[in-house]
């Protein structure tokens, strides 16, 4: 039955990979066609500049890709998993699919806004965190209220289960928002959201097999869809990139891989296999608040983090192998403890 099981997410690889490579090929033309091209941000690094005019929005590939694929992992695996505890549940995929496609409309609104209405600094501030906000707590209520033991949360190493009761649903609504844009600041060089995001779908998948969750299954599925879909994705946005995926790609990815952990009781695990993304949002926060501080010193070269690096000489994919190469360092050591 295990083996069954294995083949049946092998055959959701293929799906995804397919849909993403197909989607993502023939997305390409059309942006190019209506000129959604990228608009690079005067401040980014001197380099960049040369991008201008990529297509972007690239992120609807992904979403249709992953989406399409969720839903056919959960018909071709339905309740055939080794036990009921562990079958697919289509509350826990629910959740998980609407926090990847509301966060992937709303980067698509800040992404037409940008890249059609050239509006350079798109979906305003305040606007778009009332909008997250109201994503993320419309999510933390259907998991507490819609979900038997959604105010649970698995203490990792403990090995126990705790009930958060009502500090769940602020619990989950900082975890959501922080994740999303975390994910959001890491979309940054050619291929680096999408190969570091392949791995943490990795790991969230054999957390998901690991251990006896309802919602377990639906992570796993959803986590094979995403690796698929961000693997073919990947074959047009590796450097130099022909398509980048915009607000619309790094937001669902936020969103989808936040829900597939909150599903599976994996959440605390996220500041570990999402090391990359913490590391980019607090070089941001360190950077800004120092630079305030200071009266316009700087800690870093630029933030975040990826242009430190890239501005310290290193290229591109070099940038994307170290920083894949520690979300792996880090998603194995919260395999070995999940």
């Amino acid at each position: 039955m295990y083996s069954e099981n294995l083949i049946k997410l092998l055959i959701i690889l293929i799906v995804a990979f397919a849909l993403g490579t197909l989607f993502t090929k023939g997305i390409i033309p059309v942006l190019r066609k209506k000129q959604m091209g990228q608009n690079i941000r005067e401040e980014g690094p001197e380099a960049h500049k040369s991008k201008a005019g990529t297509p972007s929005m690239g992120g609807v590939a992904i979403a249709g890709a992953v989406t399409i694929t969720a839903i056919f992992g959960y018909l071709l695996c339905g309740k055939s998993w080794v036990s009921v505890a562990n079958e697919v549940s289509v509350a826990h995929l629910i959740a998980i699919l609407a926090g990847f496609l509301l966060f992937g409309l709303l980067g698509f609104i800040d992404d037409y806004l940008k890249v059609i209405k050239k509006e350079n600094e798109g979906f305003k501030v305040l606007p778009k965190f009332i909008c997250q906000m109201v994503i993320a707590i419309g999510l933390a209520f259907f998991m507490a209220h819609a979900i038997p033991g959604g105010t649970e949360v698995y203490i990792p190493i403990y090995g126990q289960h705790v009930d958060f009761g009502g500090l769940f649903v602020p619990f989950a609504v900082f975890t959501i928002l922080a994740m999303v844009n975390a994910v959001n600041f890491t979309d940054g060089l050619d291929g680096l959201a999408s190969s570091v995001t392949i791995i943490v779908s990795l790991a969230l998948c054999i957390i998901g097999l690991k251990v006896v969750e309802p919602g377990s299954m639906a992570s796993a599925v959803f986590s094979v869809a995403l690796i698929g879909g961000l693997g073919g994705f990947l074959v047009y946005n590796h450097h130099p990139a022909k398509i980048f995926m915009g607000d619309t790609g790094s937001m669902a990815l936020g969103g989808g891989i936040t829900m597939a952990a909150f599903a599976m009781k994996a959440e605390l695990f996220l500041p570990v296999i999402g090391i990359i993304y913490l590391l980019e949002v607090l070089s941001v926060c360190i950077q800004v608040s120092y630079f305030k501080a200071t009266h316009g010193k700087r800690i870093f070269r630029m933030t975040p983090l990826h242009h430190h690096f890239e501005l310290g000489g290193m290229s591109e994919n070099g940038v994307v192998a170290l920083f894949s190469g520690i979300t792996a360092a880090f998603c194995l050591v919260a395999v070995l403890i999940g």
